[in-house]
């Protein structure tokens, strides 16, 4: 699969990436590397080989989930770069289109 330049940057819209039209090059360079490597993958012969779901031999060790009381609001906001209202502010991620 062949990545141009285009690709790189239509996929960074789509996934809200800034990539910086001097660093566009070196990224299509590095995302064909990438997926060359994994068409060699494809090419290895796997059958009769058993999927392995993990490499280390250990069962996965679960704690219990206890809601504890961390600090009061007012310490939390101490910590907040940013607040409104009296909640913490984050960034928008999801435009809604002009016409809604």
């Amino acid at each position: 699969m062949e990545i141009t330049e285009d690709t790189i940057k239509h996929v960074a819209v789509l996934s809200r990436l800034e990539i910086d039209e001097k660093d566009i090059s070196k990224v299509t360079e590095q995302m064909s590397s990438i997926i060359n490597m994994a068409d060699q993958l494809s090419e290895v012969e796997t059958k009769g080989i058993e999927e392995t779901v993990q490499v280390v031999d250990r069962d996965t060790v679960f704690r219990e989930d206890k809601p504890e009381h961390w600090q009061d609001r007012t310490e939390l906001m101490k910590n907040v770069p940013e607040q409104a209202n009296g909640f913490i502010k984050v960034p928008v991620i999801i435009n809604k289109d002009e016409d809604e």
